[in-house]
């Protein structure tokens, strides 16, 4: 086994094209809002979404057992100290331009996800509820983007718009990623949509869901919320619902290393591979 091999390695290892894909749909919300890039903030944005999910993958988890057997073995110190260390820089660099709550929104959420919301004497457990773990992931991160968006415009329908646009997004992705979860989240009492409505359904609810959503985000261009960015836009709707209607959870476990890496690319390269068309097109 070659070091990067190693468990402690993947354990490190295994946020990183999420967090890179993370501060590229947040270039693409700056782009939306039609505001200056800020590569800094980016990279701020990315050491976040780094530690957020490293913190989650160091913590033994009763489903990540099964879901990711990978990472078994690994160093779950070093997987926490990297988590402090990438938290503390993405927010010292956000911290330089006022912006405070977004660094610790992600944790604050999951501290309620986890916890649940105590009333009184009750508390709410939101973990076992159907699909709040997909929703969680959602407001989490297009909370985040909103937060960040709302330091440099005074529109709120525009920070509004963009919430609604990555809230859904990643609501969608987090729900593509449980098909091949089911059985560790059904063990865990975590009741994602797969896992409760089947393969079949959750496709279908998903696609109405994106139809919904882009039927929005044109709306939002003719009145001028956002700007027109069709091209980014255009692409990330065909190819997410593309993907669904083709996709199957058995894909994960193909020979063919395309089969196996669709899902990975839809949700984790689907920005960059706009981005990069965007720049073709408009030069």
């Amino acid at each position: 086994m070659t070091p990067f091999a190693t468990p402690t390695m993947r354990l490190l290892n295994s946020s990183t094209v999420v967090a890179l894909s993370g501060g590229l749909r947040l270039h693409i919300a700056f782009l939306l809002a039609g505001l200056a890039m800020r590569i800094p903030v980016y990279c701020a944005c990315i050491l976040i979404i780094y530690s957020t999910y490293t913190l989650d993958r160091a913590l033994d988890c009763k489903e990540d057992a099964i879901n990711k057997s990978e990472l078994c073995g690994a160093n779950r110190n070093a997987g926490l100290i990297a988590s402090a260390v990438t938290f503390l820089l993405g927010a010292s660099i956000l911290g330089m331009d006022g912006i405070y709550l977004a660094p610790l929104f992600p944790f604050i959420v999951g501290y309620f996800y986890t916890r649940g919301i105590r009333i009184g004497s009750h508390t709410i457990k939101l973990k076992g509820s159907v699909g709040v773990k997909n929703i969680i992931v959602g407001i989490t991160w297009g909370g985040t983007i909103a937060l960040i968006i709302s330091q440099w415009t005074t529109s709120l329908v525009t920070v509004g718009i963009i919430f609604l646009f990555y809230g859904s997004r990643v609501f969608v992705n987090s729900c593509v990623n449980d098909f091949k979860d089911v059985k560790g989240d059904m063990m865990a009492g975590i009741r994602t949509l797969p896992a409760c409505l089947g393969e079949n359904m959750t496709r279908g609810v998903l696609i109405l869901i994106l139809l919904g959503l882009y039927g929005v985000m044109i709306y939002a261009l003719n009145l001028h919320i956002i700007r027109s960015e069709w091209i980014i836009l255009l692409f990330s709707l065909v190819v997410t619902i593309a993907f669904l209607m083709v996709y199957s959870s058995s894909f994960e476990d193909r020979p063919s290393l395309i089969f196996r890496k669709m899902r990975e690319f839809v949700i984790s390269w689907e920005p960059i591979i706009g981005l990069t068309i965007r720049a073709c097109v408009v030069g």
